[in-house]
Order: structure tokens, then C-alpha cells, then sequence
């Protein structure tokens, strides 16, 4: 599905007729503009590719001032799959008009880095135990295996390690103001990463 590359400005809410409080992700959306339309014939699949953030052509890498031709060229290029391409060419910009109040979207984001972090933390565990003189316990992750059997960690076991910092992709949100004066989308809830993060928004069907 067709979508549009933004950068995450913060949490905020909203109020709706009735007076309801809706807690909403801001995202800064500028035009994107497409940058190569790719065909099954040609690469085997359709999609167009869209360049977001806007650099001078000579702060690009001579692979990307190759590919763009010489002509402008952005910090980052995306690709959205997209099976309707007639109304698509290089050079048409997408903005934020491409979204509407009320339309169900996805978004993907790198979400905050934690380091490395505890299985209570890391996995929700509940912890050992504070009683029958435990004193230092708590918060270990307890057995992890049998000693004769198997005689080994299977693979997957959740233990402590580095959490966050992932590609991290959140469904079924709603757009519920679209400001295409200031190139901002608020959307319901919460989406993943820094304040600052980049963030794809893709259209989802309702099904």
C-alpha cells in the first residue's frame, strides 16, 4: 500500500465534539517526492520508490547522484509496494493529502534502545520469591534447564539481553486530523521510537 516517510515531533491529545480526550502521535510528514516507478516487466515487481528529506546534490554519495541523475537528492529512499502505478510518475511529490480523517494506517519506526535490560524488564517477568529468607533473588530469571536432561538451553529461551533498538512496526491506527498547512498528521496512540524518528506510514485496508 501506498504510504509517506515523516519524522516523529511527540505526543499530544486532542478533543473530539463530545468533549473526549484522544491521545495522539504528531508526525511531520513533508512531500515526498517519487524518485523511480518499478515495474514487473522491469524489476520484477511493482513499487515506487520515494526519496524524503531533502540534501544538497553534493552532500549525496556518488551511487545516489548516479541513480538520481544529478538532480536533487534526500538523506533517505524508501519503497512502498503498489500494484496501481498509472497515477504514479518520477518527479509527482506525495504529501500528506494522500491521507484523510478516518483512515486506518500502519506505521513503522525504529523503537528506543534500552541497553541491555533484565528478564524483568526485558520479558515482564514476575520475579522470584521475596520470602523463606531470599534476600537477592528477585529479579533472576530462576531455572533455565534440566541438569541431566537436556543437559543444555534450548534456543529462544527468554533471558536478559539487549532490548529495544528493533524495527518495530504498529497496526490498525487511525488518522484523526490531517493539517496540510504544516505537513502534520496526528494519529491515535502510540508509535514506536525517539522523539525525532523516522516513521513510514502506510495505508492498511480495513480487512
Amino acid at each position: 500500500m501506498i504510504g509517506i516517510v515523516g519524522k516523529k515531533i511527540g505526543m499530544t491529545r486532542i478533543f473530539d465534539e463530545d468533549g473526549k480526550a484522544i491521545p495522539v502521535t504528531v508526525i511531520q510528514a513533508k512531500p515526498n517526492r517519487i524518485t523511480q516507478v518499478k515495474t514487473t516487466k522491469k524489476d520484477n515487481y511493482n513499487a515506487i520508490q520515494v526519496g524524503a528529506f531533502e540534501i544538497p546534490i553534493h552532500k549525496a554519495n556518488k551511487p545516489m547522484q548516479g541513480h538520481l541523475k544529478g538532480k536533487k537528492a534526500y538523506r533517505l529512499l524508501k519503497e512502498f509496494r503498489e500494484e496501481n502505478l498509472k497515477k504514479f510518475k518520477v518527479g509527482t511529490k506525495l504529501g500528506v493529502e494522500l491521507f484523510a480523517p478516518g483512515d486506518i494506517v500502519s506505521c513503522t519506526a525504529t523503537s528506543k534502545g534500552k541497553g541491555f535490560q533484565g528478564v524483568v524488564k526485558r520479558h515482564s517477568f514476575k520475579g522470584l520469591s521475596k520470602s523463606h529468607g531470599q534476600s537477592n533473588k528477585f529479579r533472576s530469571p530462576g531455572s533455565l534447564a534440566g541438569s541431566s536432561y537436556p543437559s543444555r538451553v534450548f534456543k529462544g529461551k527468554k533471558m536478559a539481553g539487549r532490548t529495544g533498538g528493533k524495527t518495530t512496526t504498529v497496526k490498525n491506527l487511525t488518522v484523526v486530523k490531517v493539517d496540510k498547512k504544516n505537513s502534520l498528521l496526528l494519529i491515535s496512540g502510540c508509535i514506536p521510537g525517539y522523539n525525532g524518528a523516522v516513521v513510514l506510514v502506510k495505508k492498511q485496508s480495513r480487512e
